[in-house]
């Protein structure tokens, strides 16, 4: 009996040594490597940019006062549509002293000559009445006392003017009221009622009573490197892409390319401008974020490949080819246009081609 169990125990210990060898073996065996398999296919190709920008009103007006004064009413407001010559504020004036001081002595000045022209001219008119003085002379008088009258009626506006900004004869176009220069939509009003403005001059742009724009008329404004400038032109079809509105594609056409390069942080850029086409029902606001996606070069129908299937060796590319007894051979190509993902290939390969692609790693379960 204790002879058989030994055989047993040396039967198993034969074959855990027979199993240990035989693992160590096949571990110690270089694996195979496995490689992704890719088709040549025909397609067309196309390498584009992304410039990031804003869009803007084309045609944007900051409204100002023609006078200086104090804000007394507001009648619009900021999302409010506006025609041109519409009424959007009014301002108080504060007289200036010696101004006022001035139209004040020229209207008692008015009024002294027209009451001295006034007895002149009755005095005439009864010497005439009797023909005791010729109707040239009688004319003469009736004409100063006219004149008379017109400096003190001007007179008189004029110091309406200085007081409140307002006379009798142009209170419909007062510089009072602030008007709006064009059709469109109020984006902003500055200020507030009782706040001061002043009309612009030499020494300041004057103060904006609001910011009026036409926003039926869009542009994309961006900015490209110089590296790419030179592969765009005007007339482009753009792409528009605008982050608040990420579901909506906008077409633009590219209209401005700027002739001078600006510096960003040390990389030379250069300004570009597209018109957008609007679309119905899709409410674009000035200011926002977009990204204009632009062509740089096409190739239309030609025969592709992954880039990830090209091997670089100096300045010769090549790829590994599969032969007909499916092993692969080291084929030299000659690349073209790239759009980041796959690769044109213009010489070396046809469509339908296999060639090798990245190894494929196994993952140890």
């Amino acid at each position: 009996m204790k002879k058989y169990f030994r055989i047993i125990i040396a039967a198993l210990i034969a074959l855990l040594f027979l199993g240990t060898f035989v693992y160590l073996y096949q571990r110690s065996k270089p694996k195979e490597e496995k490689y992704e398999e890719l088709t040549a296919t025909r397609k067309s190709l196309e390498r584009t940019t992304l410039i990031n920008g804003s869009i803007e009103p084309r045609n944007e007006v900051n409204i100002k006062p023609q006078i200086s004064g104090i804000i007394a009413e507001l009648y619009k407001e900021p999302g409010q549509n506006v025609t041109a010559g519409e009424i959007i504020a009014k301002v108080n004036v504060i007289p200036e002293m010696s101004s006022l001081s001035s139209a004040q002595s020229r209207v008692r000045l008015a009024e002294i000559n027209r009451k001295q022209a006034k007895t002149d001219f009755e005095r005439e008119k009864a010497l005439y009445d009797k023909k005791l003085v010729s109707a040239d002379e009688y004319d003469k008088i009736a004409q100063a006392y006219e004149q008379a009258k017109e400096e003190y009626d001007a007179a008189v506006d004029a110091l309406e003017v200085v007081r409140t900004g307002v006379s009798k004869q142009n209170a419909s176009s007062s510089s009072t009221l602030i008007r709006s220069t064009i059709t469109g939509l109020i984006l902003d009003v500055p200020v507030k009622v009782g706040n001061s403005v002043i009309q612009a001059n030499t020494f300041n742009d004057g103060t904006t009573i609001a910011t009026v724009a036409d926003m039926k008329d869009l542009i994309f404004d961006g900015r490209i490197d110089e590296t790419e400038v030179g592969k765009i032109q005007e007339g482009t079809n753009v792409e528009i892409t605008i982050g608040a509105l990420q579901d909506q594609k906008f077409e633009a056409t590219l209209e401005y390319i700027s002739p001078k390069a600006t510096d960003n942080n040390g990389t030379k850029e250069f300004e570009i401008k597209a018109a957008v086409k609007p679309q119905e029902g899709s409410m674009i606001r000035s200011g926002y974020s977009a990204n204009a996606k632009v062509i740089l070069d096409h190739a239309d129908s030609v025969v592709t490949i992954p880039e990830k299937a090209l091997e670089f060796s100096g300045d010769s590319t090549f790829v590994y080819l599969m032969g007909k007894d499916s092993t692969y051979k080291r084929t030299p190509v000659t690349i073209g246009l790239s759009d980041g993902v796959d690769v044109e290939i213009k010489n070396g390969l046809k469509s339908g081609d296999k060639v090798r692609g990245n190894k494929i790693i196994e993952t140890k379960k």
